[in-house]
């Protein structure tokens, strides 16, 4: 007989924050450019991306780190990065294309 309420074997702590920082990129692609909206954007990018990392860190999947750090890197609002205006469009697409990919990807194993 199964235990229908066994515990999985594994969690993504990391989808929660990959598909608020894929909604947070694609909606403030309409604001790049824009001092104050555009540097509200960067914190809630890097800091979302930040806290990825961390996620990847404890599940042992190093590889997503890099991509991650590039992020918090690239939109990080106390150094800024200047790029042209479809510049950063394009990296809001692919970032977001990231955020979801790692959220999915990115699983911590249960103990048992």
């Amino acid at each position: 007989m199964s235990n229908r309420y066994a515990t999985p074997a594994f969690t993504r702590p990391a989808l929660a924050p990959g598909i608020l920082g894929a909604i947070a990129l694609l909606a403030f692609i309409a604001v790049v450019g824009d001092d104050g909206w555009f540097t509200i954007a960067r914190y809630v990018v890097s800091i979302l991306a930040l806290i990825m990392c961390v996620f990847a860190w404890q599940a042992k999947q190093w590889w997503w780190i890099a991509p991650l750090g590039v992020m918090a890197v690239l939109w990080n609002p106390v150094l800024p990065i200047d790029l042209p205006l479809i510049a950063w469009q394009i990296a809001h697409v692919l970032g977001a294309a990231v955020f979801v990919a790692s959220g999915l990807f990115i699983k911590v194993n249960q103990k048992r």
